[in-house]
C-alpha cells in the first residue's frame, strides 16, 4: 500500500468513526424529547446507515447487519415523533396568521400537541428497548477493523451511484407530472441516501467538495416540503372522520377545511417542484457524482 494509500485509509477510518460518534451524541437529549436533537439524531442515524456498507471492511457480515437493522429501527422510531413536530409548526404558522381562533380551530391545535407529547414518550419508551448495548459494541468491533481500501470503497461508491441514480430518473420519468405524495416521497429517501453517498465520496476523494450534496439536498428538501403538507393533511382528515362519528358538526368543517389548505399547499409545492425541473437536478448531481451513464 503507497503512502498516499494509507492515508486514505485512516481518512476513511475517521469518517467511519465520525459516523458511529453522531448517532450517540444526540441520543440522551433525543430520549429526553429535545425536539432538535430528535432530528440530529435521525440525521446522524440516516448518515451512518448510509456509511456503514461503503466504508466498512465486512459490508454484508453479521455486526454490520446487526448494525444496519437496529439504526433502521432508531430513525424510524424517531421519525413518527419527528413528523408530528413539523405537522404542529405548520398549523401553528398557518393558524397564528388567522387570529383570533374559532374554538374549532384551537381544539385542533390543542390536539395536535397532545398527539404529539404522546408520541414522544412512546418515541422515548421504544427507542430504550432497541439494543443501543449491543449496537454500540458491533459499532466498536467494525471500527476496530479499520476502514475498507480506497479501492473497495470506491467501487462501492459507484455501484451505488449507478444503481439508485439510474433508479431515481426512472421514478420521476414514471411519475412524469403526477401529483402522488407517496411515490415522490420514496424519490425524496432515494435522493437524501445519494446525498449522504456523495459526502462519503467527497470526504474520500479529498480536495473541494463536488455539487452533488447541495444539488440533493436541494431536491429533497423540495419533495420534503410537499410531504410535510401531505402528512398534516393526513392527520386533519382523520380528525375530521372522528369529529363526524360523534356529530361534532363545526369540528368537523373545520378540520375538512384546514385539511383541503394543507393538500392545496402540497399540491402547490408539487408544481413548484416542477417548474425547478428535478430530472435536470438530479443529472447535474449525478454527473457531479462522476456519473455519465444515465444522464443521457
Amino acid at each position: 500500500m503507497s503512502p498516499q494509500d494509507d492515508h486514505t485509509v485512516r481518512t476513511i477510518t475517521d469518517l467511519l468513526r465520525q459516523r458511529i460518534r453522531g448517532v450517540f451524541r444526540h441520543l440522551p437529549k433525543g430520549l429526553a424529547g429535545d425536539e432538535e436533537a430528535i432530528h440530529q439524531m435521525r440525521v446522524a442515524g440516516r448518515r451512518l446507515r448510509v456509511a456503514l456498507p461503503l466504508l466498512a471492511r465486512k459490508p454484508g457480515g453479521r455486526r454490520v447487519r446487526r448494525a444496519l437493522r437496529v439504526l433502521r429501527e432508531l430513525t424510524r422510531t424517531a421519525g413518527k415523533s419527528r413528523d408530528l413536530d413539523v405537522s404542529l409548526d405548520l398549523l401553528a404558522d398557518r393558524l397564528g396568521s388567522r387570529a383570533p381562533l374559532s374554538r374549532e380551530q384551537a381544539l385542533l391545535r390543542r390536539r395536535l400537541r397532545a398527539t404529539r407529547a404522546y408520541s414522544r414518550s412512546r418515541m422515548a419508551e421504544a427507542l430504550m428497548d432497541l439494543e443501543i448495548a449491543r449496537l454500540r459494541r458491533d459499532l466498536r468491533a467494525v471500527l476496530a477493523r479499520g476502514g475498507e481500501e480506497v479501492f473497495a470503497v470506491r467501487v462501492r461508491l459507484r455501484a451505488v451511484r449507478d444503481e439508485e441514480g439510474q433508479a431515481l430518473l426512472e421514478g420521476f420519468r414514471a411519475l412524469s407530472t403526477e401529483f402522488d405524495p407517496v411515490a415522490l416521497h420514496a424519490l425524496r429517501r432515494q435522493a437524501r441516501r445519494l446525498r449522504y453517498t456523495a459526502e462519503v465520496g467527497d470526504a474520500v476523494r479529498g480536495g473541494p467538495p463536488s455539487d452533488a450534496p447541495d444539488l440533493w439536498k436541494t431536491l429533497q428538501e423540495q419533495i420534503g416540503k410537499l410531504h410535510d403538507h401531505h402528512v398534516l393533511a393526513g392527520w386533519l382528515a382523520t380528525q375530521a372522520t372522528a369529529a363526524e362519528r360523534r356529530a361534532q358538526t363545526a369540528l368537523a368543517a373545520t378540520a375538512r377545511a384546514e385539511r383541503n389548505w394543507a393538500e392545496a399547499e402540497a399540491m402547490k409545492l408539487h408544481h413548484q417542484l416542477l417548474l425547478a425541473h428535478p430530472i435536470d437536478i438530479a443529472t447535474k448531481a449525478l454527473e457531479a457524482m462522476g456519473h455519465a451513464r444515465t444522464a443521457a
